[in-house]
């Protein structure tokens, strides 16, 4: 399918010059498919990550592009020293994070850090560095917690049901709160489940969707925990970069929140049907919940879009069959750069002893 090119318009309103886009964790999953993107479209674009591989952080993600991409190893919580990058960036897209929701149980202190500290001091440098930016925060639908009502949308209570939901929320609100008193111009998006080339597979932590491709990459059926009746509405990554894109140049208020999900709700046992196919693996076999894991299932969840789609005109268009083929391609060309075997995590143990600076990467 050919990507569209719109909407990003390339030029700087101040300068006249190619747009200068900041992405922090630019060397994980979506945060290297969005700066891959607006290379292609044109802009400038300046890549901080510090690089740490637990969260995500993948060099080789960025390879392939058309031109060079500025890399810059630092942590978002030592902001002060990205003053000129904030400073001359036309539009910041922030999506440094640590997901794991199993290690912000077992280490809250450190995931506070990541999300919500080190958030908050980026958030401050922005404002004092290029007052009124444009910044798009990646969020996520774990704000929500336990569905109570389905399709979930922005008017959802905020309940989550672990830290790593806590401390991302805090991260949303400093946002919006720095735009509601005409510091920053935010804007939120609030994922779904996302998937695509480039995910973080090597950590089991990182997600459902990546275990999956892991495993077929290796020839493995897949394991579904549950009934594996709970629906999920997994978004191409592709999708989600032209929703940051749109979200850039939105003219609306400042201080906005949208949902994005994918075109269906799907059953987790079809979703692993569905790729066990694709990859000409057996099919999947279901288990019930490990007692570790079964404290973070929040059941069913699927997202309304419907906002972003009157105001941005954004939707989905890559069906889950399609998205996960392509998905698959990719991992069969470039697997050694992801499954190496230093790279290859087994578990999701972490040592208390690591300390939370140097962890600010890009696990998104």
């Amino acid at each position: 399918m050919k990507r569209e090119l719109e909407p990003m318009r390339l030029r700087s309103r101040d300068t006249g010059s190619c747009k200068r886009a900041l992405i922090t964790g630019g060397m994980g999953f979506i945060g290297s498919n969005l700066a891959l993107r607006l290379v292609e479209l044109g802009a400038d674009v300046t890549v901080v990550d510090s690089r740490v591989v637990d969260c995500g952080s993948n060099p080789w993600n960025l390879s392939g592009a058309p031109r060079e991409i500025k890399v810059i190893e630092r942590d978002i919580s030592e902001a002060a020293g990205l003053q000129r990058e904030i400073s001359e960036s036309d539009v910041i897209f922030n999506l440094a994070s640590e997901i794991s929701h199993i290690h912000s149980m077992q280490y809250p202190q450190r995931d506070c850090e990541l999300n919500a500290v080190a958030q908050l001091r980026f958030v401050q440098a922005c404002e004092r560095f290029n007052p009124g930016v444009r910044i798009v925060y990646a969020s996520t639908r774990q704000i929500y917690g336990i569905p109570r009502y389905l399709p979930v949308d922005e008017a959802h209570p905020i309940h989550p049901v672990d830290y790593n939901g806590v401390h991302k929320y805090a991260a949303m609100m400093y946002h919006l709160i720095a735009a509601r008193r005409g510091r920053l111009d935010a804007v939120v998006l609030c994922l779904s489940n996302v998937y695509g080339p480039r995910m973080a597979i090597n950590i089991p932590c990182q997600g459902v969707l990546g275990n999956f491709v892991r495993g077929l990459m290796r020839g493995t059926r897949l394991e579904v925990f549950g009934n594996g009746r709970q629906l999920r509405d997994p978004v191409y990554v592709d999708d989600v970069v032209d929703a940051f894109l749109r979200a850039a140049e939105v003219r609306r208020p400042r201080s906005r929140t949208y949902n994005v999900g994918g075109p269906d709700a799907l059953a987790l046992r079809k979703i692993a049907q569905i790729a066990s196919s694709a990859a000409g693996v057996a099919a999947p076999v279901i288990h019930p919940f490990p007692k570790e894991r079964k404290s973070f299932d929040i059941g069913s969840y699927y997202s309304d879009s419907s906002l972003i789609l009157r105001e941005l005109g954004w939707k989905p268009r890559v069906k889950f069959e399609e998205g996960i083929g392509r998905t698959l391609e990719y991992y069969r060309k470039e697997l050694s750069h992801y499954l190496e075997p230093d790279c290859d995590h087994t578990g999701c143990k972490l040592t208390e002893q690591k300390s939370a600076r140097g962890m600010i990467a890009a696990a998104l």
